[in-house]
């Protein structure tokens, strides 16, 4: 115990290799558009590559550089221009050194002595969130992904309604009865079986064909189940479905449950950046009328996961009634500053990420105006790609996109014209995955694909990434063509 237990020279050494490495392959390949997507391996080559087993004793500086660049090699450039699989995409150097930020103070706001910058920042963020939602006033919280925001919602819902579950659980309560729509996240079904309601208290609304909640069978099943006996409590309307990118009507949904006295929460997980764009903001009206909101910034403001945000119009410190113990060696009550600050017992969890601060970083970079041209600009991408499709042979919409999903099919010219066969729906719900895995073998793109109700599988294509130009939406459909041509 005489001397330090780290060599921190040789740690420093090592950083500074390994800042190489990251700002080299990590960030300038990885956004390369002349660079691969992904360099695919098969699991068991993978496995041997990596040399994965740990073992008894350490290894040197060179072997350790060498496994953070197979790391990267190995990975998918989610930072890609043709990248296209998930609701997140693309680099933004700004946010990323936020997240390098957070990674190296290595703390949890929880505490405002712990984190005195983190937590006004995690404020200030949280309160221009709730504005631009709406509310003037409010709470809200971090958490970790729009799945933990969504049972949040719930969890405080239940609360509001029957305090005493915090304290007696669900055996004195009535059955309880949640709706969402036929296209809502599968979180809602996840967070009904951790909170114990159950998923079969979890009602789904019928949708148009466009996916949107239809309010006349939302008032039907609140009305329905009332008559089984349950008490219904909480509905979750849907800004920017999952799939079809589809917003719910919130001001008739909204209607519905003041009319019933239910919570009204919108997982505008994916949608909620549209707030940001005086063009866009309309696909949410109404949000300002319910109780809380999911928002996340890691999608399409391209913050980097994660970042979610659990946003309140209520502000009498129901996140801390519903979730707070008081630990005793964390928020003691005679501390010398403004405890309120103390967020921690607003929360389930205790550790949590600092996942405000590249938020706040890319805004001060960029401003409110700049992201807001980030959400257009993605928009602009997803018209133009659905009018050069619209001029191509072969590609088939599965509907008219109203945000930035954009679902279509690609029928191969072996399967033209037979259109009125029985076996043509089967065929082509084959065509996808095939594109797919050729696409991924040449590590040329990624673009995802699923079946949706009827639909047999058609691909989504989303645009979330800034750096994605007109080359290479046009790069796009032609690799579509050329992988699904012989098909």
């Amino acid at each position: 115990l005489e001397c330090p237990g780290l060599d921190t020279a040789a740690g420093e050494e090592f950083l500074q290799e390994v800042f190489q490495i990251l700002l080299e392959e990590g960030v300038r390949k990885s956004t390369d558009v002349t660079q691969k997507v992904c360099d695919w391996k098969e699991p068991q080559e993978l496995r041997e590559l990596l040399d994965l087993e740990l073992r008894s004793d350490g290894e040197g500086q060179e072997r350790l550089l060498q496994r953070c660049r197979d790391v990267l090699r190995f990975s998918v450039r989610t930072g890609h221009p043709r990248f296209f699989n998930q609701l997140f995409s693309g680099l933004d150097h700004h946010a990323l050194a936020g997240r390098f930020l957070t990674e190296t103070l290595n703390t949890s706001p929880y505490t405002y002595e712990v984190a005195p910058v983190l937590v006004l920042m995690e404020e200030q963020v949280l309160a221009k969130l709730r504005e631009l939602v709406g509310w003037s006033s409010g709470d809200g919280i971090f958490a970790p992904g729009g799945s933990m925001s969504n049972t949040l919602a719930m969890n405080v819902a239940r609360f509001r309604r029957f305090p005493e579950s915090r304290s007696r659980g669900n055996w004195d309560l009535p059955r309880l009865g949640l709706f969402a729509s036929q296209e809502s996240h599968y979180s809602i079904l996840k967070g009904a079986a951790l909170l114990g309601i159950g998923t079969d208290n979890v009602h789904l609304v019928r949708t148009d064909q466009r996916g949107k909640m239809i309010p006349e069978e939302l008032e039907k099943e609140i009305q329905r189940v009332k008559a089984e006996g349950s008490e219904p409590l909480f509905v979750c309307a849907t800004s920017g479905t999952t799939v079809l990118g589809a917003f719910d009507p919130l001001d008739a949904i909204a209607d519905i449950c003041t009319r019933h006295g239910l919570w009204l929460h919108v997982d505008a997980a994916w949608g909620g950046s549209a707030l940001l764009s005086p063009q866009l903001r309309h696909l949410l009206a109404g949000i300002h009328r319910s109780d809380s909101v999911t928002w996340n910034p890691h999608k399409l403001l391209m913050v980097g996961l994660q970042c979610s945000a659990f946003l309140l119009r209520d502000s009498s410190g129901l996140l801390t009634r519903c979730h707070g113990v008081g630990a005793s060696y964390l928020f003691q009550r005679d501390k010398f500053y403004d405890v309120s600050l103390d967020t921690g017992d607003k929360s389930p969890q205790c550790g949590r990420r600092a996942d405000g601060l590249k938020l706040w970083i890319l805004w001060k970079a960029v401003g409110t105006r700049g992201l807001a041209q980030r959400v257009e600009r993605a928009f602009s991408a997803t018209r133009y790609l659905l009018e050069q499709m619209k001029r191509r042979e072969g590609f088939q919409l599965v509907m008219e996109p109203e945000f930035i999903n954009l679902c279509f099919w690609f029928i191969p010219p072996s399967l033209r014209g037979q259109e009125n066969s029985p076996e043509f729906w089967e065929k082509l719900g084959k065509v996808a995955p095939a594109i797919k895995e050729k696409m991924i073998r040449r590590g040329s793109m990624m673009v995802g694909y699923q079946p949706q109700g009827s639909h047999v599988n058609f691909f989504r294509q989303i645009i979330t990434n800034p750096a994605v130009t007109r080359q290479d939406l046009d790069f796009f459909l032609d690799e579509i063509q050329e992988l699904g041509w012989d098909l």
